[in-house]
């Protein structure tokens, strides 16, 4: 297969009631991790690649390796821009072939974040590509669009998703990006107030460290895409170092990976389980 725009995709989770994880990857070893993942369960998948991400390993490098996943099997694959907040940082990446893009224009103001999303959108256009934009405050995001808690207002989320023409929306119900001190509090009624207002699948960020209760009543809800990234990195890392301290004498880079890659695995196909999205590629 090639590369996918995420429009199918997420519109046939939100119709069907479950959600596409999108995993952010960082260099050869996470992608085959997750990409291994998806395929076992046969699911479909988003593999995310943030601006640090692009600038660590290379856009054209990223690119490659989520076309050569694509490539090589039969199941729904995107690679997608993960927090870029410009056209200078999403355009080369629409002219490379990227078909699926976040703009996150939330820490300007309102008509600001409207102007800007509706500029990539545009551009987004000619190239078949699919554009999620983002609404209120993700503890450690932006804030445009939101009410005094600092989550989506459902009223303007409708105004926003009229006026941008996006595809789907990132909302803030009181999830965080990193890692969560404390057990956070969801926002569920604005949830179902927010599904109700807009026409467009629903996305969140932030998913590291939710229990999968609430995980699943957010998916029932209306949330269609789901961002993991730091329940990732803190098993594979804390693998990865236990072996290399047991094993101080190993230098094959092949070897020492192996297993780190392997706990990341179970983690992928755990959270694949949690979403619902096994089976259905």
């Amino acid at each position: 297969m090639t590369l996918q725009n995420t429009r199918e995709m997420l519109k046939k989770a939100s119709k069907e009631g479950y959600a596409v994880p999108a995993f952010n990857f960082h260099n050869l070893e996470t992608a085959l991790t997750i990409v291994r993942a998806a395929v076992e369960m046969k699911s479909p998948l988003i593999l995310a690649a943030s601006p640090s991400t692009i600038s660590y390993a290379g856009r054209e490098y990223v690119h490659v390796i989520a076309e050569t996943a694509a490539k090589l099997h039969d199941i729904p694959i995107a690679l997608h821009l993960d927090h870029h907040e410009s056209l200078e940082e999403i355009q080369p990446a629409l002219d490379l072939g990227v078909k699926s893009v976040m703009i996150d224009g939330s820490a300007k103001p309102f008509e600001e974040n409207i102007t800007l999303t509706k500029e990539i959108v545009q551009s987004a256009k000619v190239h078949d590509a699919t554009v999620e934009a983002e609404l209120g405050r993700v503890v450690g995001a932006g804030h445009s669009g939101s009410d005094d808690s600092g989550h989506t207002n459902p009223v303007a989320a409708r105004k926003f998703v009229e006026q941008t023409g996006i595809d789907s929306l990132a909302v803030a119900i009181g999830t965080g990006h990193g890692v969560y001190e404390t057990e956070p509090s969801l926002d569920f009624e604005r949830l179902s107030q927010i599904k109700e207002e807009v026409d467009v699948p629903l996305v969140l960020h932030g998913a590291s460290g939710i229990s999968e209760e609430d995980l699943k009543k957010c998916i029932e809800l209306g949330i269609a895409k789901v961002n993991v990234s730091t329940e990732f990195k803190i098993p594979f890392t804390k693998s990865l170092r236990n072996f290399l301290i047991q094993h101080e004498e190993e230098t094959d880079l092949r070897v020492y990976m192996k297993e780190a890659m392997d706990v990341m695995q179970e983690v992928a196909m755990n959270k694949i389980r949690v979403c619902g999205s096994d089976h259905k590629a």
